[in-house]
């Protein structure tokens, strides 16, 4: 059967089951026509998928033979270095066999790029955003290592363990580092539109706008969305700023139209689980992906497991945990930085202190009550970086309130002391939070330390932050601090409450560090 034929029985299978897909919609009574009579109404010839990798996308190949050679050079550059530093550089061969350190080394770094490909380190989805990236290489080295010491084992051949003990950290912490720095720049080129898929999305209105901002959101994972396909919105408006090219039925034409790479379905689309197959069908041996958003929002994947019964995959999303083993690893973790960071820089914070004093003679310190986990308050610490009668002046000051929500800034605050204002600029009035978290008052890592008198405002769902202890840094400012809307401040403190991980703690730390040293880019006032 020929590729139009195929297609045609493919629309007659669409057209036959477009009243079950309405039922299941409850509001469409129009038949559904997924996929055209022919692939010459759709554009001309069918498009066929690349050759090689069946994921990499053409516009990421040169990225990706980047990496491929980077990742070589890298391991070459570690196992060298591991083999020059335990052995020298002199001749020195396992025992009994005269095969020398050096043909091992070679060996194992081919063997080191095969296992990469092997756990798919190489593939353009998980480039650019989230740690599945990272994780691969790590997997893939632990694994190549793995089987170097069961080998070695099995064939009694006795591999120095220095070597093993040097070169599978050292190979593992330059690939991470290597893939650190071509990721930053890819993401430097998705955030100017360059480099991303390219997405037609595909849903009802609501259910689409949704998926618009929240691939906005994130612009790192390099999806730039060309169109919507909508029923309950006229052809040539706007969903979200992006424009309606169609209706449902037309997916499968306007894909082609606008030479898109990734076709993303919506869980509220009118396909049905017939028309969501039969599309899967027609874009088989094409260019184009088919991705399916379920209607779940902000639940991370460490959360979420698929489980397939008889052919339907049923998505199993865990309930959030707030104690455990994970939880002591983080206060031991927090309690131990702390410590650590206070020793330190307890000559930077009897300079800090000095320079305040004589600055206007007041106190050092700023304490402050704030809303701790389960409702419990605090002392919170701060350097002052206001004027001594800054409470005293605060509801005269109402009015020129510039904070989202219950929050309370004001952009140039009158009583903002000069060195206060570069302290706030770089965040260092927010190191003495050391001391609550030496105390268990805070974590590193957390939602916005509240005041009482915004707890009183919260709804709800709101009061969900308060599960977890307020944190020095988290989401909030990593993701915009005083440029976001309350909605979004709230949003991203529960999805740290509902998805946090000692992984994630790490991610949110490092990040803080670059967000600190670039203040005009974070809203920090």
């Amino acid at each position: 059967m020929t590729a139009p034929q195929q297609v045609e029985v493919i629309a007659s299978a669409l057209s036959r089951t477009a009243g079950r897909g309405g039922a299941d919609r409850g509001s469409r009574s129009t038949p559904l026509i997924v996929v055209p009579d022919s692939w010459a109404e759709a554009g001309g010839q069918r498009p066929r998928r690349a050759t090689g990798h069946p994921r990499a996308r053409r516009y990421l190949g040169g990225y990706l033979r980047w990496l491929r050679i980077s990742d070589l050079l890298v391991i070459v550059i570690a196992l060298g270095l591991t083999t020059i530093t335990r052995f020298g550089f002199t001749q020195a061969d396992l025992a009994a066999t005269g095969v020398g350190y050096t043909e091992v080394s070679l060996g194992l770094a081919v063997a080191w790029v095969l296992m990469l490909n092997l756990h798919s380190a190489y593939d353009g989805r998980f480039t650019g955003h989230g740690v599945q990236e990272y994780r691969q290489v790590f997997h893939a080295s632990l694994m190549l290592f793995a089987v170097l010491a069961i080998g070695a084992y099995a064939l009694k051949v006795d591999v120095a363990r220095g070597y093993v003990l040097l070169a599978f950290p050292l190979g593992t912490l330059l690939l991470l580092a290597s893939r650190y720095a071509a990721r930053r720049w890819l993401v430097r080129q998705r955030r100017a539109g360059q480099l991303s898929d390219r997405v037609l999305l595909v849903g009802d209105r609501d259910n689409v706008e949704q998926l618009v901002v929240a691939l906005r959101r994130t612009p790192d994972a390099g999806y730039n969305v060309l169109g919507a396909c909508v029923d309950d919105a006229p052809a040539a408006t706007e969903v979200a700023g992006v424009p309606v090219v169609g209706s449902e039925g037309d997916v499968l034409v306007r894909a082609v139209d606008l030479n898109v790479d990734v076709i993303a379905v919506s869980s509220s689309a009118g396909l049905g689980s017939s028309g969501l197959r039969r599309l899967g069908w027609a874009l088989e041996g094409t260019d184009i992906d088919l991705v399916v958003a379920p209607g779940i929002m902000d639940v991370a994947g460490p959360r979420v497991r698929t489980r397939p019964v008889q052919g339907l995959p049923l998505i199993h999303v865990e309930a959030p945990t707030f104690d455990g083993p994970a939880l002591v690893v983080k206060n031991l973790m927090d309690r131990a930085v702390a410590a650590l960071g206070l020793a330190l820089l307890s000559p930077v914070f009897l300079c800090l202190a000095a320079m305040i004093a004589f600055h206007d003679r007041g106190p050092v310190f700023f304490r402050q009550e704030r809303v701790g986990r389960d409702g419990r308050t605090f002392r919170m610490l701060k350097f002052r970086t206001m004027h001594t009668e800054a409470e005293a002046a605060l509801p005269s000051l109402m009015a020129a309130n510039d904070g989202a929500g219950p929050l309370f800034k004001i952009k140039d605050d009158p009583r903002v002391t000069r060195l206060g204002r570069v302290l706030r600029r770089y965040s260092v009035d927010e190191l003495p939070q050391l001391i609550n978290v030496l105390r268990g008052e805070m974590s590193l890592v957390g939602p916005r330390p509240p005041l009482p008198r915004e707890v009183l405002a919260y709804e709800a769902d709101t009061r969900r932050r308060l599960l977890v202890k307020p944190g020095m840094t988290g989401m909030w400012q990593i993701g915009g601090r005083s440029n976001l809307s309350w909605t979004e401040s709230v949003r991203l403190d529960l999805y740290y409450v509902e998805n946090w991980t000692p992984l994630l703690d790490l991610m949110i730390l490092w990040r803080t560090v670059r967000v600190v040293t670039r203040p005009d880019d974070t809203g920090a006032f």
